[in-house]
């Protein structure tokens, strides 16, 4: 079994930081709906400003509010207007790769979703693995490569 991305909220930005509350992670049910975030669901928390990994538990806020606050001993990880990212993931076997397809949101400044893509692995023809990022179209998003060595 290898513990693949399953969800993503890339680029959401932190709404609030309180620290005299249970630890969690709040969000809107909207956005962890789309994800395939499920409440109390252990999530790793990458802080896009500060470089901080943490990982907590999802808690649903207000529907609708947009909201991304880290509680509790999270908080001290975050402050409001850093943008993070919100990965879930789960345990495949590899023979299954090719059928999990996670879906992955961006944000803009105000949580609004700009973009909804969707990572796909593929087998090639030599047996290898291909990645590709996919937008709404299930068109292919240019992937960062590495160039050198």
């Amino acid at each position: 079994m290898r513990k693949i991305v399953a969800g993503k909220l890339h680029g959401i930005y932190v709404t609030e930081a309180n620290l005299d509350y249970h630890g969690s992670i709040t969000l809107d049910p909207e956005h962890c709906e789309e994800a395939g975030i499920l409440p109390m669901e252990f999530v790793d928390i990458w802080n896009k400003n500060s470089g901080a990994r943490i990982s907590t538990y999802v808690i649903l806020g207000e529907r609708g509010s947009r909201c991304c606050i880290l509680n509790g001993a999270a908080a001290r990880t975050c402050q409001p207007g850093d943008q993070v990212i919100v990965c879930n993931s789960l345990y495949v076997h590899e023979r299954e790769l090719t059928v999990l397809k996670p879906r992955v949101l961006t944000f803009d400044e105000n949580n609004r979703v700009v973009d909804r893509l969707t990572y796909s692995v593929d087998r090639n023809v030599g047996g290898g693995y291909s990645f590709s990022i996919l937008d709404e179209a299930h068109n292919a998003v240019p992937v960062p490569t590495l160039v050198g060595g």
